[in-house]
């Protein structure tokens, strides 16, 4: 177990990497190149929660979740960057693992955007919010995410970190010619709607973690879920 994790974060580095340096390396087709190592990122995750042997209500749980966390983006997109979705992820993730909070992470971007509107940014999402709820899973056990301060400095990170990684859809596919002076004042324009988002991501932990955390806890023990 400990060593497929490693590997798991071994490649999320790796993927997070290769998308930060390849706009400046490759000269054209930014797009299709950012698509293909983000489809090719998703393989490992999902051949592992294949192998899992999960019941009809794990599945339900999980579906149950990530249309939970979908809809929860709904209400609140005319408020820029406010977020609930990352809350409920964060909640998910940490009663019921990495690779769960993964899937979740992932369902929430694909059903949320049936509602908001589906594009070649939708990737992205799937993978930025997928990758937020496997390392709050990762992190599950330790103190750090034990305490309400630890889950509202992660919160309040990784509000940052989604939008650093959905600045480079933008970079991607809408900059012809990519440079570090383009990058940096696109990034620089973006930091009040990352604020917002980091902002409000404190604020849905600090109401209603516990108490999402107990529910969650209570159905998982209750049905014995995800033993």
């Amino acid at each position: 177990m400990a060593r497929s994790k490693k590997t798991l974060i071994i490649l999320s580095v790796a993927v997070l990497l290769l998308l930060c340096c390849f706009p400046l390396i490759i000269s054209e087709h930014y797009m299709i190149v950012s698509l293909l190592i983000m489809g090719i990122s998703f393989v490992p995750f999902m051949y592992r929660f294949s192998k899992q042997k999960l019941t009809s209500r794990e599945l339900v749980m999980l579906a149950i979740l990530g249309a939970i966390a979908a809809v929860s983006r709904v209400p609140v997109a005319s408020l820029p960057s406010v977020q609930p979705t990352t809350f409920v992820i964060i909640a998910a993730a940490i009663v019921l693992g990495p690779q769960s909070g993964f899937v979740i992470g992932v369902l929430a971007a694909i059903v949320s955007n049936l509602f908001l509107g589906q594009g070649p940014w939708t990737p992205w999402q799937m993978y930025a919010w997928g990758m937020i709820g496997l390392t709050a899973g990762l992190l599950r056990n330790t103190l750090f995410m034990k305490h309400m301060l630890g889950r509202c400095v992660y919160g309040f990170g990784v509000g940052f970190l989604f939008g650093w990684f959905m600045n480079l859809w933008f970079v991607v596919s809408m900059i012809n010619q990519i440079s570090w002076t383009e990058i940096l004042l696109y990034y620089s324009a973006s930091f009040y709607f990352d604020l917002a988002h980091a902002l409000s991501n404190v604020f849905f932990l600090l109401l209603f973690s516990n108490a999402w955390i107990k529910i969650i806890k209570r159905f998982k023990t209750k049905y014995g879920l995800f033993e």
